[in-house]
């Protein structure tokens, strides 16, 4: 059951992240930072991509994923349409990696040391989830103050 809970709200809401680097106006904006926001818009989006890209596409799904992470706070200018297209192919590798994913595995030990100690399945994913509604709701502030 919680696995089906998880594919519902990570789609949910990277179709959300969908919707929110589409709304914006000008591609220039998606890369600004001013006024104090550390991360643009885009950034934030690269960020989430390669985060669940990592710990569900490649760890769990086995997608053969490698992560670049600096990258994802440095890199800017990337067109709105790729970063679309990087969010449908990151639906997809969720919906992959949790269909291999059993509710026996949520209580088993992930197989990453992401933190100072061992975390479940179950934990983790409830974190990256959290994580994922955390940053889109930075991006929803950033597109709606920078974005006129």
């Amino acid at each position: 059951m919680l696995i089906q809970t998880l594919t519902i709200i990570f789609v949910r809401d990277l179709n959300k992240l969908q919707q929110e680097i589409a709304a914006y106006k000008s591609e220039t904006t998606i890369w600004l930072v001013n006024k104090g926001i550390a991360n643009s818009g885009g950034n934030l989006c690269l960020h989430l991509l390669g985060n669940i890209n990592t710990y569900i596409g490649a760890v769990i799904g086995n997608s053969g994923y490698v992560r670049n992470r600096p990258l994802e706070f440095t890199d800017t200018n990337i067109a709105k349409a790729d970063l679309l297209q990087r969010i449908d192919t990151t639906i997809a590798a969720v919906n992959a990696a949790f269909a291999q994913l059993t509710e026996e595995d949520l209580p088993k030990e992930y197989p990453m040391l992401v933190f100072t100690e061992p975390i479940t399945y179950e934990f983790f994913l409830v974190h990256l989830a959290a994580h994922l509604s955390y940053h889109l709701g930075q991006i929803n502030y950033h597109r709606r103050l920078l974005d006129m």
